[in-house]
């Protein structure tokens, strides 16, 4: 399951080199356009506004038991990945739904008071009234839907890929998370690449992200992934 990383983008109908990844080595890949995703008409567009964090995790989930129910997918084996928005989305899922045995979060948005807060650079400042309601109004929102406050809830593995000089996820929001979520002994892996920001760049730090969350589904699920050696060897370990 993808969620798409916009929250106001929409998954390209053309080539994907990091689908055919996956697809190419037998796994099925579903890019969801949840409410907000623009080209659909007004209407499904405006269905997230205030709504970020409910809206595309319940559209996800919608279409992960739908894919269950026609035979198409194998309700204990999937998992749910995103960037950035749509990491917020994985993230928020695994809180809020049990439909996932995991998941691979890309530089996501875990802490929406910090957004608030204006810890993040100037051009989203702003975006979050929209998505979510102003601050000042609606502050509780901001912690019910924030995956960071909501790592109780937490229970299956994960690996969280984050770059060391991202200024609109900053590091400091993954800590937060990790720290919530080691108390509990849930299984992780997270891995910080030094020179990258949001929205990885260098092809070393691609391969090396996919192989982790390729790693992760083998290991998760129960299978060698192909021109892997050792499927264990980036899977994500008991906290400590």
């Amino acid at each position: 399951m993808w969620a798409q990383g916009g929250p106001g983008l929409r998954a390209p109908l053309t080539l994907n080199a990091e689908i055919a990844y996956f697809t190419s080595r037998g796994i099925g890949v579903v890019d969801v356009d949840y409410g907000g995703t623009p080209g659909y008409g007004r209407a499904y567009r405006e269905r997230l506004r205030e709504r970020w964090g409910v809206v595309d995790v319940e559209d996800c989930a919608v279409v992960a038991r739908a894919l269950v129910e026609e035979g198409a997918a194998d309700a204990g084996r999937l998992a749910i990945r995103g960037h950035s928005a749509g990491g917020f989305t994985a993230a928020l899922s695994l809180a809020v739904t049990d439909l996932y045995a995991c998941a691979a979060l890309y530089y996501p948005v875990l802490d929406l008071r910090s957004l608030a807060a204006g810890l993040t650079h100037d051009f989203e400042s702003h975006y979050r009234d929209a998505l979510i309601g102003p601050a000042e109004s609606v502050p509780e929102r901001y912690e019910e839907r924030s995956p960071a406050f909501r790592t109780a809830e937490v229970a299956v593995p994960f690996v969280l890929l984050q770059g060391a000089d991202d200024v609109i996820c900053p590091p400091a929001q993954s800590t937060a998370f990790l720290r919530g979520v080691a108390a509990r002994s849930v299984p992780y892996s997270h891995i910080v690449f030094e020179g990258e920001g949001h929205g990885f760049r260098r092809q070393s730090t691609m391969i090396a992200s996919l192989e982790v969350e390729l790693s992760l589904y083998g290991t998760v699920f129960g299978f060698t992934p192909p021109g892997v050696a050792d499927p264990h060897r980036a899977a994500p370990a008991p906290a400590r």
